[in-house]
């Protein structure tokens, strides 16, 4: 099963410029950085992002920058320095739960693109829903707090499903949460929608399953699964699989274009997973999975994750009956009112395969 995986490192974190008064997450103590911040004019629209230094949150800022923003990042000084921008960030040290840093982090910004969170897969079931619920919760005081343009939140196309086997869900199609995941992005929601209607100005925008280079867990699997003879096997389902690059092009059109209080699906092509390992292999010789695990084995590891768990006490797998089914279901999404209403377009996958390819095969794995 592949949840949206637009997630971006909560506690944000590299090394890089820095700028203004932080908090030391290690100590608990301010500190001020003494790296001058980028100038800007009254002309230049600024854009605070939590989750900077992430899978998405990167490539946002490198768009931004390049279209002319000033940018402000929000990262910890132990972040993962290989996905840094090197240039034009302002970066604020701190994590969701520094609320001094917060407020400064997006007073005065235009826009506040909140993508910080923890995945499917990252951590802990009560870490997860803290992190994702809570740390939304942060940002959205810091936003009443101070003189705030625009927010847009980044949550996921899991907090919706179709209704029916073979349907495409839409924005209405709201369901019950599987998991600690989609239980901390359906609360989260809820956050952003009551801030909207206490008068604050907030999109929320639901990535599908996104694609791109970069992306150690979804694509990197995927690709596995396309490319390696050493990757026999595929899973049943689909799900709506869309390009890193056009999920930012719906960010900056909700920012731009999007009503407050709204939701909006970006999402990208719908394919059983069997249609986008064999395309992938077309696209660059590769050898496809071409045994498709059978549906009852993933309806069996539920119960057995299950057992796990109560018996060490531990989560060690966030798996359970109710999301083994949902890895076998087809999880395919519309986009039509992103479409007519902010003018998203999606590319086919084919359009993302080469960087992503050219990506997979230079990591050291």
């Amino acid at each position: 099963m592949a949840e949206s995986n637009a997630e971006s490192d909560a506690d944000g974190s590299v090394a890089g410029i820095k700028s203004g008064t932080s908090t030391d997450t290690s100590t608990g103590t301010a500190t001020t950085d003494t790296t001058s911040k980028t100038d800007t004019d009254t002309d230049t629209p600024t854009a605070a992002v939590t989750g900077a230094t992430g899978f998405l949150g990167t490539a946002l800022c490198t768009r931004l920058l390049a279209d002319g923003w000033t940018v402000r990042g929000l990262c910890r000084p132990t972040s993962d320095r290989k996905r840094t921008i090197r240039d034009g960030v302002d970066w604020y040290v701190g994590d969701l739960f520094d609320r001094p840093t917060l407020r400064e982090l997006v007073d005065g910004a235009d826009a506040v693109f909140h993508l910080a969170g923890i995945g499917l897969w990252s951590a802990s079931p009560e870490t997860v829903e803290r992190v994702n619920r809570e740390g939304t919760g942060s940002v959205l005081d810091a936003c009443r707090d101070a003189d705030t343009g625009r927010l847009i939140f980044t949550s996921t196309a899991g907090t919706r499903r179709p209704d029916q086997p073979g349907g495409l869900a839409t924005e209405t199609d709201l369901v019950e949460p599987i998991g600690a995941y989609q239980r901390s992005k359906a609360t989260a929601e809820q956050f952003v929608d009551r801030y909207a209607a206490e008068g604050g100005d907030a999109v929320t925008v639901h990535p599908t399953s996104v694609f791109g280079p970069g992306d150690d867990e979804f694509t990197a699997q995927l690709l596995s699964m396309g490319l390696e003879p050493t990757m026999p096997a595929y899973l049943p389902g689909g799900l709506s699989i869309v390009g890193r690059d056009d999920v930012i092009d719906g960010l900056l059109a909700a920012y731009e274009r999007g009503e407050s209080g709204e939701h909006y699906i970006l999402g990208g092509e719908n394919l059983t997973y069997e249609q986008a390992i064999e395309r992938i292999a077309d696209c660059a010789d590769g050898t496809p999975a071409r045994v498709q695990v059978p549906a009852a084995a993933i309806h069996a590891a539920g119960p057995v994750a299950e057992v796990v768990g109560t018996v060490t006490e531990q989560h060690v797998f966030p798996f359970d009956r109710k999301m083994a089914r949902l890895a076998t279901e087809r999880l395919f999404y519309s986009s039509r009112k992103a479409q007519d209403e902010l003018g998203y377009e999606s590319r086919p996958l084919e359009a993302h395969l080469p960087a992503a390819i050219e990506w997979y095969r230079a990591a050291d794995r």
